[in-house]
């Protein structure tokens, strides 16, 4: 609305909710197309999105170069497809592309928060344009909310009337819904406070240290990944680099095997992918009873 262009850029499997021009992957060719399970998008793909790779500075300039985009629209970390972390400088270099073509600098923070206060944009003093946090600020209750600068509020402002202003847009029945106000506020509050994120990181780090311990000592091919008080194992024997490199290496059956075998021994993995998320009641003791079992396990697996 505000720019006149008419393309999104987003990362290869980067997931930002069920919205169809987001859920766009690379073919063989490099050609922007539907990701497997997008069934019933109302145009192709290639007409609304543009896909790039996370980390990779020069295909970002090349989209950006068709000067038809409108936004890029990122998690600062990669989440949904494992864990892919930013290489050094990568982000604040997206941020400078951003400026330099005009685009506007959307960053979404809802499982990235998991770092602590402020998510990655606080940590690494990002200044996107715009920034956007879904559930997790209300303790899993459906919710979210975004802030902007003032700028961006400025130029919304031009192409509104305040009359007509909830004929589209976003709002509706459930804007302000008092249950979900209620949860944020109980989160913001109680568990996404400066205190707790100290304790939940040291857990974190606790819980990852333990499995790449037991990873060494089987000479497992996987590798631990971090991202504050969310940890998680791929089946990598190195931190990947993008989204398909991620993709690349999951394994199904295996994932099902090691969840079921976990919960068996009272342990709850996140239901996709193997990662663990601390909490402000979880405990040292839980964390390496976790690590005694997923040992247990693997000594199985390997012997």
């Amino acid at each position: 609305m505000i720019t006149g262009k008419s393309k999104v850029i987003v990362i290869d499997r980067c997931y930002h909710g069920s919205v169809d021009e987001t859920f766009a992957t690379l073919d063989e060719t490099g050609n922007t197309v539907a990701r497997e399970g997008n069934i019933g998008a109302p145009v192709s793909l290639s007409e609304t999105t543009r896909v790039v790779e996370f980390n990779n500075l020069a295909a970002m300039e090349a989209a950006l170069k068709h000067s038809d985009v409108a936004a890029i629209l990122m998690e600062p970390a990669m989440t949904n497809v494992g864990i892919v972390l930013p290489e050094s400088g990568y982000l604040e270099s997206v941020g400078e592309l951003a400026k330099k073509y005009g685009v506007v600098w959307i960053i979404d923070e809802t499982h990235t928060i998991s770092v602590g206060a402020g998510g990655m944009t606080a940590l690494h003093n990002l200044k996107p344009d715009f920034l956007t946090i879904g559930k997790a600020i209300g303790g899993g209750i459906p919710t979210g909310t975004f802030g902007m600068t003032t700028e961006i509020a400025a130029a919304i402002a031009k192409k509104i009337d305040r009359e007509v202003i909830d004929t589209g847009g976003i709002g509706g029945t459930l804007a302000g819904n008092a249950l979900s106000l209620a949860a944020m506020r109980a989160t913001l509050s109680e568990v996404l406070t400066e205190t707790a994120f100290v304790k939940m990181i040291e857990l974190g780090d606790r819980w990852s240290d333990g499995v790449a311990a037991v990873i060494n000592e089987c000479n497992l091919p996987w590798h631990v990944n971090r991202l504050g008080a969310r940890s998680e194992y791929m089946f990598l024997n190195r931190a990947p680099r993008t989204g398909a490199e991620a993709a690349s290496v999951g394994d199904f059956e295996l994932e099902q095997y090691l969840h079921l075998r976990l919960l068996n021994d009272g342990f709850l993995l996140t239901p996709f992918h193997n990662m663990a998320l601390m909490s402000p009641y979880t405990t040292e003791s839980d964390v390496d009873a976790h690590t005694e079992a997923f040992r247990k396990m693997c000594v199985e697996l390997t012997s």
